[in-house]
């Protein structure tokens, strides 16, 4: 068999495998119908395709972006290869890990870099707020949420009040799935949805529409961060320059990373916890910090400094905490990704189309952060 017609069936192979995973997922977070606990039904997984297939258009639609900008530039460049994550009952799963394409010849502008890394969130972003909107437009009535949980119905449409208190989460056990807000949901709340039915944010995941949305401008905002050679670190390159992209990247991951550590390790923790917590903290710290290319005394100053300004805000201010779930993302960052983006071989100011699709794409991230995503954690139990 022909490598490029293997390679074609390794992608379609994975492309299937990422549509059952996520559909999988998707009657699992939105109807709760998992394939490991009770019956599971084809019904079951014609229900999960309401979210997957929007999710799944949505990265389609951002990979593709990439793809035909790059075939613009006469760049030669892969298919999207899927990443399919299955379900499973020890790690929470949304069926997929994303979706990428593999640029296969050298990439010489700065303008190349800026259009094939500006493409792709734009694309997705532009179809995933009409997903969004038409999510919106169309929410059930607010007793949709009792479909999923009768045990609320004896307090009315009144039962946020009760069921999210700490006495009622206590005495039952639960996954609890939190989504934060964004700026654009924010928007569609006030402007676009009967105010009478907009979701209570413990209870969105049971609306696929606003789930797939609301995961796909994730992904996006996380491809946009001005960093390395991320989608986000091309434009602000393209931008702003080599020198102006390195002091960007830069103050960016240490804002994310104190962010991200803000609250994890405070003073009223026990002496015992502290005796380990502390330098395991600082000692991550100097291992992200490899990715400022500086000096090891200056990772061990700027790590030493970082924890110390956490740790006195956690003692003055105990109830600011940050997004521990982006430690992670800020490692691999570090680790793989890199802050500082090459230089071009052919460096070309950009023109004023470009200019304002920066600027644009810039927006479209402010638009999509969430400062704090996805909180999921088990509940009760005591009872």
């Amino acid at each position: 068999m022909p490598s490029k017609t293997r390679t074609v069936l390794i992608q379609v192979g994975l492309f299937i495998a990422s549509f059952i995973t996520t559909t999988f997922a998707g009657a699992e977070w939105c109807f709760g119908k998992s394939i490991f606990y009770g019956e599971y039904t084809w019904n079951d997984f014609l229900s999960g395709m309401q979210f997957s297939i929007p999710f799944l258009l949505i990265l389609t639609v951002h990979e593709f972006g990439h793809y035909f900008t790059a075939m613009y530039h006469k760049i030669r460049a892969s298919l999207p290869y899927y990443i399919p994550f299955p379900p499973n009952p020890i790690i929470p799963s949304i069926g997929t890990l994303g979706a990428v394409i593999r640029i296969e010849e050298k990439v010489r502008s700065n303008r190349q870099h800026f259009d094939i890394g500006l493409a792709g969130p734009l694309a997705g972003f532009i179809l995933a707020l009409a997903i969004i909107v038409y999510g919106f437009a169309t929410l059930p009535p607010a007793e949709y949420v009792f479909n999923f949980h009768p045990e609320y119905k004896q307090f009315g449409l009144d039962y946020a009040k009760h069921v999210y208190s700490p006495e009622y989460m206590k005495d039952h056990s639960a996954l609890d799935l939190q989504i934060g807000d964004n700026l654009l949901y924010m928007f569609c709340e006030k402007f676009v949805a009967d105010p009478s039915r907009i979701p209570n944010p413990h209870e969105l995941m049971h609306y696929p529409f606003l789930l797939a949305g609301f995961i796909a401008l994730f992904f996006t905002s996380m491809n946009l961060l001005p960093i390395g050679q991320l989608d986000g670190g091309h434009v602000t390159y393209g931008l702003f320059g080599s020198r102006g992209h390195k002091l960007i990247a830069t103050i960016f991951f240490l804002l994310l990373t104190f962010y991200s550590g803000l609250g994890l390790v405070t003073p009223t923790l026990p002496q015992t916890t502290l005796l380990w917590a502390v330098p395991a903290l600082v000692l991550f710290y100097y291992s992200c910090f490899a990715a400022l290319k500086i000096s090891k005394r200056d990772r061990i100053m700027y790590a030493l400094i970082l924890f110390a300004a956490q740790f006195v805000i956690s003692w003055g201010f105990p109830q600011i905490n940050g997004y521990s779930g982006w430690l992670l993302f800020g490692f691999i960052v570090s680790r793989f990704v890199g802050i500082e983006h090459p230089p071009s071989e052919i460096e070309m100011p950009l023109d004023p189309k470009r200019v304002i699709l920066g600027w644009v794409t810039l927006l479209i991230f402010i638009l999509c952060f969430s400062p704090t995503p996805l909180v999921i954690e088990v509940v009760g139990g005591n009872g």
